[in-house]
C-alpha cells in the first residue's frame, strides 16, 4: 500500500542569506495517488522532490510521509532520477538487486525478486548481461526494477524518461504508472513536459518560480491509458496551458510547442 505524503509550508533556502528557492509550499498527496510537479525550469521542482527523498531537508516546514517527518532517504521511498546511474562492470540482474542486498537480503533471495521484477519490465533475457551493453531505454528498466524491488512506498521520479527517444519514453509513461497502480505505490514525477503530466499522473501541481509555490492545481480524470489525440486529453492540456498562461511560467507541453512563440518554450533541465 502506498503512503500519504504531506509538506507541511515548506520554505528553503540554500543559504542563510540567498533568497528562498521555494517558499510556503504546502501539498497533501493521499496513498496510491500519482501527482505531477510541473514548471519551468528554475522553479524549485526537483529541490521539492530531494526533500521527499530524505535527500535535502527544507529551511522552514517540514515534509512527512505517513505522518512521520522525513530526515534521511529510506527503501520505502525510493527514487529514479534522470540517468540510470548503474554499475557498468555488473550484469542487469546484479544492478536491479543491490537495495535488496543493502537492504540485508541474502543474494538467493535478492535475485528471486529481482529476476520477477525483471521479467515484469521486459528485461528477463537480458539479466545475465552486462548494462553496458543495453539502450538508454533498457537501462532505464533496469533502474526501475532496482527501485521496485525493496517495495516502496512511495516513487519519486526526476525526468526519468527526458533522454529516451520518443517510442521507448512514450511506452514507459503508460508502463510505469500502470506497475504503480497495480502495486498501490504513491508515486511522485517531476517533469517540464505538459504532455506527460497528463498522461502519467492524477493530479497535476503547476509551480511558478522566484521563489517557487504551487500555485495552481488540476486533477486528471481520464480513463487509462491516455490518448494525445483524445478530446479529453486535449481539452486538459488546453486548461493546463490556460493555468500556465496566467501564472506567466512560459511552460508549454511537447506536443503543444509547434504553436507557443520560440522564447516561450521552456528549458528542459530541472
Amino acid at each position: 500500500m502506498g503512503a500519504s505524503l504531506s509538506i507541511d509550508y515548506v520554505t528553503h533556502r540554500f543559504s542563510p542569506s540567498a533568497e528562498p528557492t521555494l517558499k510556503d509550499i504546502d501539498a497533501r498527496i493521499e496513498p496510491g495517488q500519482m501527482t505531477a510537479l510541473i514548471g519551468r525550469s528554475g522553479c524549485g521542482k526537483s529541490t521539492l522532490l530531494h526533500m521527499l527523498a530524505g535527500l535535502l531537508i527544507p529551511s522552514e516546514g517540514c515534509v512527512r510521509v505517513n505522518g512521520h517527518q522525513i530526515s534521511s532517504p529510506s527503501a520505502k521511498w525510493n527514487m529514479m532520477f534522470q540517468k540510470a546511474s548503474l554499475y557498468p562492470w555488473m550484469t542487469v540482474q546484479e544492478n536491479a538487486a543491490l537495495g535488496l542486498l543493502f537492504a540485508g537480503h541474502s543474494k538467493r533471495e535478492a535475485t528471486r525478486q529481482v529476476d520477477a521484477l525483471l521479467d515484469m519490465v521486459g528485461l528477463h533475457d537480458k539479466k545475465k548481461e552486462n548494462v553496458q551493453s543495453l539502450s538508454g531505454g533498457q537501462q532505464q528498466r533496469v533502474a526501475l526494477a532496482r527501485s521496485l524491488a525493496t517495495n516502496p512506498e512511495v516513487l519519486l521520479l526526476d525526468e526519468p524518461f527526458s533522454a529516451l527517444d520518443a517510442f521507448t519514453r512514450s511506452a514507459l509513461q503508460e508502463e510505469v504508472p500502470a506497475i504503480c497502480r497495480e502495486r498501490g505505490i504513491t508515486m511522485v514525477i517531476v517533469t517540464h513536459d505538459i504532455d506527460e503530466a497528463i498522461t502519467m499522473a492524477d493530479r497535476v501541481l503547476v509551480m511558478s518560480q522566484n521563489p517557487g509555490r504551487i500555485v495552481s492545481e488540476l486533477p486528471v480524470k481520464l480513463p487509462w491509458p491516455r490518448r494525445h489525440m483524445d478530446v479529453g486529453f486535449q481539452t486538459l492540456r488546453d486548461e493546463l496551458m490556460q493555468q500556465f498562461k496566467g501564472t506567466d511560467t512560459g511552460l508549454s507541453g511537447r506536443d503543444a510547442q509547434s504553436s507557443q512563440p520560440a522564447d516561450s518554450k521552456a528549458e528542459s533541465a530541472a
